[in-house]
Formats: structure tokens, C-alpha cells, sequence
């Protein structure tokens, strides 16, 4: 592990930072009503940043937002950056531009990355080409465009991408998933199926709204990705809050293994099943693959952000950042998900169902066996596993198509 890894991991202020972050993602998911993939990890550090350039109110209601004292917020989104771009299977980075007769405060800029700084030409749709180049070429092209768009108004942009990628080490089946309840009743889904020994993999929470099923599904290189199926009755942003809670050790999980026979959670049951030879505890878990996009107007929540005085374009909030007065007029963020049978990505994967070919077996031995169902809207949390940062979330209600 690298140094600043290891500092991520082990270092107690970075760890508050990765707490700070994650608690943005619960407030975040406390605004979602649909299906949406989001990523706090991305915003947080330019609202850091704006943090320390900014003074008066804007700069205590991005503190407050960031969750960090101001002047404390520039050097903690400085040592998560730099803990990010050791990662395995996460590229990040963090880009500014300004145009010519912007004066930017050299203070403030040398507080960014070495290399970050372009300039915003008076070609405006040459320039916009520069920043949805630099967006597709950080994250592989899987955001094609930067979400912000250019105009004679526009100073300044900040952006920071973020793109991971996992692949799991023992991949799904796919076959064709069609519910009999819930809302996805009746559809013709893209299914995932999997069985293994590892019982903790799921579990149940008790958490303050109600009891969460969590599933744990393991990337090859320190990226997991915890599924989270709720009661019927709960909110995304109760069961995406009460993942966070549990990252954060506010909560426990009960692995399955420990659970009493019968339905135990959500979407989760245990039994005895009988079996032609002794057998170990079997995992067998089905989910649907899903492929998801969203674009967020920052600005639509304010509030949550920290950004309302920094709207108000009738004075300057950014002092710190330059002696030009500046406020905050666009705010946006596009994201993606794919989780497929091989990955944490879009896979295409045929899927073999074995029969009995000849007379069943004689069985005679019983075996637990922990069945799990993710056939309804579930939230998911992409996971560093050693720092137990979120490096995006989402709610799932339009799962991938079986066919397509």
C-alpha cells in the first residue's frame, strides 16, 4: 500500500474526512425519489475548495455542507485527492480553468494539483470541446461530455472525475429474472445468479426505519459493491443511510450465517435443503444487472451543498480565490453505473442451467442453504474497501432489459 493509501486507511484526520464525505452521500440520498446514481466523492472536494476562497456567509454554508471548518477543508480535499489517485481501479482528477483576465490568487490555485490549471479561450465551443475531451479522457469515456456548458458569463470552471472499475473474481450467470411481485412484476429482466460458501456476504441491519438486507459483492482489486434491499415501506434515502451507517460502524450487520431458519430480512431467507452428499452452507444469490445515467443540477439543492449565498450573483462570495467578485452559476454533475456479471461495468455473459439428465438422487442429507432476492428497487454503495470511502451510490428502479 502506498503512503498516502496507507495514510487514508490509518491517518485519524483523513478519517473524518471519509466519514465527512460519506455522511454527504446519506444527505444526498435523503433528496432521492427515483431511480439516480450519484458520487459525493466528487463534489465534495470542489466544495472544499470553494470553501477556502470563499468568505461571510457563503463560506460558513459551504463549511457547513463540506463538514469541516474552512480553513481546514482545502488541505483535507488536497490528502483525499491524493489518497483517490493511489487507489486500484479508480482514476480521479481535478481540472480548473479560467479565462485570460480572470487574476486568480496564487495562493488559492497553488493549493491544487500541480498541472490542473488550463485556460478558457475567447473560442467558447473550442474551449467546450477541451473540457468534454478532458472529461471523456478521465474517465475512459464513460462521461463523454463535462456537464457544465460554456457562455460568455463563465470565468471559471472547477471539475474533478472520477471513473472505477472492478471486475468480480468468481462472475455471475446471467438468465432471464421475471419477478412475481413487487414493481418489476411481470417484466422480462437481465438476471444474476451466483452461489458461494461465504455466508457473511449477506446480512441484516437493524437500522432506525427498518430492517436492511446487505449484500456484499467483492471486486478483484479493493472495490466492493454493497447491494441494499430495504422494507417495502422505506425511503432510498433510509436505506442508503443506514449502508452509510454501517461503514461507518453506527450500526451492525448480522451475518446470515448467524440468522434463524425462515425469512430474516428483506429479500432474505434461510433453510435446510436436502442433498445427495454432505455439503457446506451455500450462498445463492439473485440480482438484476442494471446500467444507469444521471445528470444532477447542484443548484436544484442548494441548500444541501452549501451553495445558496454563493448563488446570489449580486456580490462576490470567492475573495480568497480572486479579487474579481465571483458566485456560483452552474452546478452540475453526470454520472453512470454498470453492474453486470462480470463487473462493476457493462458485460454481455451466456448463461448454462444444468438439469437432472437421468433419475434424481437419493437425498438423504440436509445442508443451509441462504437464499437472497434483490427483484425489487434496491440501493447500491461502490465502496473502497480498506477506507470505507463511497465513491458512488445509487437506487435502482429501471434494471437492464433481459435481451438487450
Amino acid at each position: 500500500m502506498g503512503a498516502v493509501q496507507g495514510a487514508l486507511v490509518g491517518g485519524t484526520a483523513v478519517g473524518v474526512t471519509v466519514d465527512a464525505v460519506n455522511r454527504l452521500t446519506a444527505r444526498w440520498a435523503d433528496a432521492v425519489t427515483g431511480g439516480s446514481v450519484f458520487s459525493a466523492a466528487g463534489v465534495w472536494p470542489l466544495l472544499a475548495f470553494l470553501a477556502d476562497g470563499a468568505s461571510g456567509a457563503a463560506r460558513a454554508e459551504l463549511a457547513d455542507a463540506v463538514g469541516l471548518p474552512a480553513d481546514q477543508a482545502a488541505a483535507s480535499a488536497r490528502e483525499l485527492l491524493g489518497a483517490m489517485e493511489s487507489m486500484p481501479g479508480l482514476n480521479s482528477a481535478l481540472g480548473l480553468w479560467t479565462r485570460r483576465e480572470l487574476a486568480v490568487r496564487e495562493e488559492w490555485r497553488a493549493g491544487l494539483s500541480a498541472g490542473t490549471h488550463g485556460v478558457l479561450t475567447e473560442d467558447l465551443p473550442a474551449s467546450q470541446r477541451a473540457l468534454d475531451a478532458w472529461a471523456a479522457e478521465r474517465t475512459g469515456g464513460l462521461i463523454e461530455r463535462m456537464p457544465v456548458t460554456l457562455d460568455e458569463g463563465v470565468l471559471m470552471v472547477l471539475a474533478s472525475a472520477l471513473a472505477l472499475r472492478t471486475e468480480w473474481p468468481r462472475p455471475f450467470s446471467e438468465l432471464r429474472l421475471s419477478p412475481d411481485a413487487g414493481p418489476w412484476q411481470g417484466r422480462q429482466l437481465a438476471g444474476l445468479h451466483r452461489t458461494g460458501v461465504r455466508l457473511d456476504r449477506a446480512g441484516v441491519v437493524s437500522g432506525p426505519h427498518g430492517y436492511v438486507t446487505e449484500l456484499k459483492v467483492p471486486g478483484d482489486n479493493g472495490i466492493d459493491v454493497h447491494l441494499l434491499l430495504g422494507e417495502q415501506r422505506m425511503t432510498p434515502g433510509q436505506v442508503l443511510g443506514t449502508g452509510v451507517d454501517v461503514l461507518a460502524r453506527r450500526l451492525p450487520v448480522v451475518p446470515s450465517g448467524q440468522l434463524p431458519y425462515g425469512d430474516v430480512g428483506p429479500g432474505l431467507r434461510v433453510e435446510q435443503q436436502r442433498c445427495a452428499t454432505p455439503q457446506p452452507p451455500e450462498l445463492s444469490v439473485t440480482t438484476v444487472a442494471y446500467d444507469m445515467r444521471a445528470r444532477h443540477d447542484l443548484l436544484d439543492l442548494h441548500g444541501l451543498f452549501g451553495l445558496t449565498t454563493a448563488m446570489d450573483t449580486r456580490d462576490g462570495h470567492f475573495p480568497g480565490i480572486s479579487p474579481t467578485p465571483l458566485a456560483i452559476g452552474q452546478a452540475e454533475q453526470s454520472t453512470m453505473a454498470q453492474f453486470g456479471a462480470l463487473g462493476f461495468r457493462a458485460a454481455a455473459v451466456t448463461a448454462v442451467a444444468p438439469v437432472y439428465g437421468a433419475a434424481r438422487p437419493d437425498l438423504r442429507h440436509t445442508t443451509t442453504v441462504v437464499t437472497a432476492r434483490f427483484d425489487r428497487p434496491f440501493g447500491f454503495l461502490a465502496v473502497h474497501r480498506e477506507s470505507r470511502l463511497i465513491l458512488t451510490a445509487g437506487w435502482v428502479t429501471d434494471p437492464t432489459p433481459y435481451g438487450r
